[in-house]
């Protein structure tokens, strides 16, 4: 990890410069456990893309019928960890950058596509993008940091094998 992420790492976090992020269920975007949850499921689109497929509910509004930016932020942004993952990385967000180009609709179905694009030393470059029938609403770049490989035998190991 550079040494300015892991500086920041060690101040803003309670779990430690080499903790291994944990899925346990919870997460707000893909997690099956979490009851107000987005409940994303990606398939591998590629071996290091994905691709899922979402349909928001009004509890998800920012404007009339249109989806709040955070939480289409959160589909950009769970599309690029999921594509980390894909390639055998577990990461967190180091940075994303947005451009919004069009309202997302509520109660329509979007298309959420991630790819990594490149990886220097542990640090993956990322894009993702929401559309819907193949009108890109948002896109975002981002950069995460390697947390490490995804241990083969771990549950999450056994869950993009499924897709």
């Amino acid at each position: 990890m550079p040494p300015v992420f892991r500086k920041r790492w060690q101040r803003d976090s309670k779990l430690g410069a080499d903790a291994v992020p944990i899925d346990d269920g919870n997460c707000f975007a893909c997690g099956a456990d979490n009851a107000i949850g987005l409940h994303l499921h990606f398939e591998r689109a590629g071996t290091q893309s994905v691709l899922g497929h979402t349909t928001l509910e009004p509890q998800f509004q920012g404007w009339r019928d249109v989806a709040h930016g955070g939480i289409v932020i959160a589909l950009l942004d769970e599309a690029m960890a999921h594509a980390a993952g894909a390639a055998g990385f577990r990461g967190v967000t180091a940075s994303l950058r947005t451009r919004f180009r069009g309202p997302v609709p509520l109660g329509r179905q979007l298309d959420i596509y991630g790819e990594v694009r490149w990886m220097r030393r542990n640090v993956l470059g990322l894009y993702a993008r929401v559309s819907e029938d193949k009108r890109v609403l948002a896109e975002g770049e981002g950069h995460f940091v390697s947390r490490g490989p995804i241990d083969p035998s771990s549950d999450l190991a056994r869950k993009l094998e499924r897709t």
